[in-house]
């Protein structure tokens, strides 16, 4: 193989199998106009927060969807077991323990074990962010007492139960799943 290889640039499709075992595409079309509309498939996890499963991976321990918050106040405390990437879509917030904000068109890191309390301000309708969230977080008290978790398993089985109420097949959840 040479030391400096040049890519193809041949317009011809890739001629082998893929790699066994490995997991199916998944494409979702107009996420960031039809999906935000569509207030069916949110599924509530409160009366003012809710989300929309974009791939909830079970074989590799995380999940990405889209968070929506109606009405500004906490949202959760939590800890988190592996690393979260965010992007705003929508709207604002910050953590009690940072002094920066999250703002729509901004992207947020948060590193794993980060424990923060989320918080939409007074001003703000609504917020929609996309979150990876990898493992998975534990709500806790102020001093740090677990109060309960989250993870991709839990997601999916909120979903499963948001979806069934709703009368969506299996079939739409199984999709999102890897």
């Amino acid at each position: 193989m040479p030391s400096n290889p040049k890519p193809d640039q041949q317009a011809l499709a890739y001629q082998l199998p893929q790699a066994p075992y490995m997991s199916r595409d998944l494409v979702h079309g107009g996420v960031l106009t039809d999906w935000l509309q569509d207030d069916a498939l949110w599924v509530p996890s409160t009366p003012t927060v809710s989300f929309k499963p974009l791939l909830l991976c079970a074989s590799q321990g995380y999940y990405i969807n889209l968070l929506r918050v109606r009405g500004s106040g906490i949202v959760s405390r939590h800890r988190h077991s592996g690393a979260v990437h965010a992007m705003v879509l929508k709207g604002r917030w910050h953590y009690l323990e940072h002094d920066w904000v999250a703002e729509a068109g901004g992207y947020a890191f948060e590193p794993a074990g980060e424990t923060h309390t989320l918080v939409v301000p007074e001003d703000v309708p609504e917020m929609i962010t996309w979150f990876h969230v990898t493992g998975g977080y534990t709500h806790v008290d102020p001093l740090g007492v677990a109060q309960g978790y989250e993870d991709v398993f839990t997601k999916i089985e909120a979903v499963r139960r948001h979806y069934a109420a709703i009368g969506l097949p299996q079939a739409d959840i199984e999709r999102i799943i890897r």
